[in-house]
This record gives structure tokens, C-alpha cells and sequence, in this order.
């Protein structure tokens, strides 16, 4: 059988992503997800880093509010996972610019040194 070739995820890009199994407080089963690894490591690489997507839980600093698909939520950086690509069930969609850029923003003060 011949395996299908399909595009790279791009940064930005909202998946719906299967999370279990999961262990512990970790954010479960399969909800949408933003990618956010570089484009050149999406286009080279099986896995992609991604940051959960939630419409419920609180407003912790480390978690960017946001609107997607009419409902508000937050992308939650505190809980994100490196996933291999077939997680990926399917492409929901692009972040808004300025939400993505709040999500860099944040996470270029998380890991600074």
C-alpha cells in the first residue's frame, strides 16, 4: 500500500489532535491544537510541537487567551507536547495574527534565558 503524501503543518495552523493516551493532569483525548514549531523542523521532521486548545479552565499566565471557531478559550502553554504527525486528524483552521503573536511573545519569555 502506498502512503499517501500529505502537506506539512504549518505554524499557526489549528489541528484536531489526538492527545491519549495521557498520564497524570495532562490535557486529554482529541481536541483542537495550535502548532507551534518552526516550519522548517514541521517540513523535516514526524513530530510537531503543539499547544492545546481550550474553551474551559482559567486565565493562568501562561495561557493566551483567544477566540477560534466562535468560542473563546485559551491556547494552554503550560501543557505543550511534542506529537508524531499521524496524531494530526485533521486541519481546523489558522490562529488569528494577533493571538498567534501573543503566543510567541509568550513563549519567547518562557525560555529565556
Amino acid at each position: 500500500m502506498a502512503l499517501v503524501k500529505t502537506s506539512a503543518p504549518r505554524r499557526g495552523d489549528v489541528h484536531l489532535v489526538s492527545l491519549d493516551p495521557t498520564r497524570g493532569s495532562a490535557i486529554r483525548k482529541t481536541r483542537p491544537c495550535l502548532v507551534v514549531s518552526p516550519d522548517e523542523l514541521n517540513l523535516h521532521l514526524r513530530t510537531v510541537i503543539v499547544a492545546p486548545m481550550t474553551s474551559a479552565g482559567h486565565p493562568y499566565p501562561f495561557r493566551v487567551p483567544c477566540k477560534f471557531e466562535g468560542k473563546h478559550g485559551f491556547v494552554v502553554l503550560d501543557q505543550l507536547r511534542t506529537v508524531d504527525r499521524e496524531r494530526l486528524a485533521r486541519r481546523l483552521g489558522k490562529l488569528s495574527s494577533p493571538a498567534f503573536e501573543k503566543v510567541l511573545s509568550l513563549l519567547q519569555e518562557m525560555f529565556a534565558p
